[in-house]
């Protein structure tokens, strides 16, 4: 029986650890201590910060793993690189996993890559801060260099806005510098792939979704298909192949945030794993093969196949996220359960009593949404549906959000 190391028990992880359940594989996770559902169906936990590569090399060369991965998070890339090269299993090198979980450092790759990206500064001051925004000229984005899910990231207007972008970017930040980097125009799309052999082998991109505020921008769903020019289509593929190429990714799954502007991309950051906000189930139900499981086999060193298994059918994905602080109080299960007859999955991450956060970042979601719909208006629809069944504080998500 084969063994897999999965790093992380949350929602985002869950999916994977099924996955490899069902497929006969012992099942060993690792994370920090808390409730987190991965823990209830794993073989074997561990609670350990996976962050803490060397405990975590040691767990996996106690228990000779076969293979190590995650999805849906940059905190665990680091260490997988690590594990990777110390017990010469298939996965990113640790080079590549700290170019892509730094993102001073990925960016100063793109620039001898020769991938297209924004003008960018790395800052290790207020001052420095202060200046590279005159150099690049407002707005600007300030950015924490080891996060994900826009935390630590603030779009910045006018002078006036510096230090609390550079203070919130410092903030829980493992590194003394910041990222300053110019904003794009257009409209950010994403690109999931796989890497084997040090080649794309698989490229999907998709339209992206997202709540937007005066300072932040925040993930909140993905579409299939990606409707792009032909011209457009070749000019991504290009400039992610270099975006690999830059920062060394190999055998990894990778995840992009590219804006668009007519037929030129720009490649904003790329991760060493797959993307979260439901990007493997809408791969999986898009193309007609399970992504969970093609992540697990480029973790084992197999080679993988891609072929569509199906006749490409639309679908999307939205987060769903709270407008206020507050505690679930009541959730229609029966107009729930009528919903999802019609061929959405609705997944609630609380239940009724649970606390929730007002929407801050890709973190504070409450549940998904994943539905076969060709445009997002249709998606938007069952969202707002979906909002009317969840109860917080006595008011449902749907009056809250309108109010």
């Amino acid at each position: 029986m084969k063994k897999i190391m999965i790093l992380g028990a949350s929602i985002y992880q869950v999916p994977l650890i099924r996955t490899a359940k069902q497929l006969g594989i012992y099942t060993i996770v690792a994370s920090i201590p808390g409730e987190y559902p991965g823990f209830a169906i794993a073989d074997k936990v561990y609670e350990i910060n996976t962050t803490d590569k060397e405990a975590i090399l040691a767990v996996c060369e106690e228990e000779q793993v076969d293979g190590i991965c995650t999805t849906g998070t940059d905190v665990a890339v680091a260490t997988i690189g690590y594990v990777c090269e110390h017990m010469g299993l298939a996965g990113i090198s640790e080079t590549a996993a700290l170019r892509a979980t730094d993102k001073a450092q990925m960016k100063e790759a793109f620039r001898a890559g020769g991938v297209t990206a924004s003008d960018f500064r790395r800052a290790e001051s207020f001052e420095e801060v202060c200046a590279a925004a005159q150099e690049i000229g407002f707005p600007v984005v300030v950015k924490r260099v080891d996060s994900s899910g826009s935390r630590g990231i603030t779009i910045v207007r006018d002078p006036s806005g510096l230090r609390e972008a550079y203070d919130n970017a410092l903030a829980r930040s493992g590194k003394p510098y910041v990222l300053v980097e110019q904003m794009l125009r257009g409209t950010e799309i994403g690109v999931d792939g796989m890497v084997q052999n040090g080649e794309l082998v698989f490229f999907a991109p998709h339209d992206k979704f997202v709540y937007q505020t005066d300072s932040i921008t925040i993930p909140a769903g993905h579409g299939f298909p990606y409707r792009g020019s032909d011209a457009l289509l070749e000019e991504l593929h290009t400039q992610l192949r270099r975006a690999v190429k830059a920062l060394g990714l190999n055998n990894c799954s990778v995840n992009a945030d590219v804006f668009v502007d007519g037929d030129r991309a720009y490649v904003v950051e790329i991760g060493g794993r797959t993307g979260a906000t439901c990007i493997p189930e809408l791969i999986s139900l898009y193309y007609g093969f399970n992504f969970y499981e093609k992540i697990l086999q480029n973790a084992f060193g197999e080679t993988v196949s891609f072929a569509p298994k199906q006749r490409r059918v639309p679908c999307m994905a939205k987060l769903l996220m709270s407008p206020v602080d507050g505690t679930i109080t009541w959730i229609d299960e029966e107009r729930l359960a009528a919903i999802r007859r019609q061929s959405a999955v609705v997944a609630l991450d609380y239940p009724v009593g649970h606390a929730v956060e007002r929407m801050v970042n890709g973190t504070t979601r409450i549940g998904h949404v994943v539905a076969g719909a060709g445009c997002v208006e249709d998606l938007d629809a069952i969202i707002a549906s979906v909002y009317g069944c969840i109860y917080v504080d006595g008011k449902s998500l749907e009056e809250l959000w309108e109010g």
